[in-house]
């Protein structure tokens, strides 16, 4: 699903990260670290929002450096803590992610409903409170059709129910579409009542599976 080829990611000169051939399967997967770790970090340079060195691969064949449009299209993302411009109203940032992503018409329906943000969708997110921003940029990842999904940091700014929400959308896309996804925390899994492929440590600067 995804394999990462002599990557770099360098800050000032000072190594951040370095995975070298490094290949992970279709599936579920948590990423546990500290904090300042990397996760965050390994997360944007998967999603194409941070340079490096080296090369990412989604399904052996679509590079993040050779053919960037059609990789991003396949690879959402979701920030621990998102920023958007404030002036635009959710809706109206869910309809050009919605076209970014060629995503099916009405698509957003179901996640806005059951994530019950009917009342304020259509308010600037300038008005919004951080849970809401958080349940905003959750719906945004699920749009379009991605072979692989990165959620960093999903349980901060989200209450109980929420989660269990966010839950039933992992587990759909998952069962019913062969969507992979990539789950950042520091915090204990407990909660997340996922069936989690394996589990990813990051820890001196790499990336391994935990056994």
């Amino acid at each position: 699903m995804l394999k990462f080829i002599n990557f770099r990611k360098l800050y000032g000169g000072f190594p951040a990260l370095k995975i070298d051939g490094f290949s992970i399967d279709s599936g579920i997967y948590w990423i546990k670290g500290v904090n300042g770790s990397g996760k965050s970090t390994l997360l944007k340079s998967i999603a194409g929002i941070l340079s490096f060195e080296g090369d990412i691969l989604l399904d052996n064949s679509i590079s993040i450096k050779k053919q960037p449009v059609e990789y991003r299209k396949l690879v959402n993302f979701a920030e621990a803590e998102p920023i958007f411009p404030e002036f635009l109203t959710g809706q109206e940032l869910i309809a050009l992610f919605a076209q970014a992503k060629d995503a099916p018409v009405g698509q957003e329906q179901h996640y806005i409903d059951t994530m019950q943000m009917q009342a304020y969708v259509n308010r600037p997110v300038g008005t919004y409170s951080s849970g809401m921003l958080k349940k905003l940029s959750l719906v945004l990842a699920f749009m379009g059709k991605p072979k692989l999904i990165l959620l960093d940091e999903p349980l901060i700014t989200i209450d109980t129910a929420s989660l269990k929400i966010l839950n039933s959308w992992i587990a759909e896309r998952y069962n019913q579409e062969g969507t992979s996804f990539l789950l950042s925390s520091h915090q204990a899994l407990e909660h997340a009542e996922l069936p989690i492929a394996r589990e990813l440590l990051v820890e001196n600067q790499t990336l391994q599976f935990i056994a």
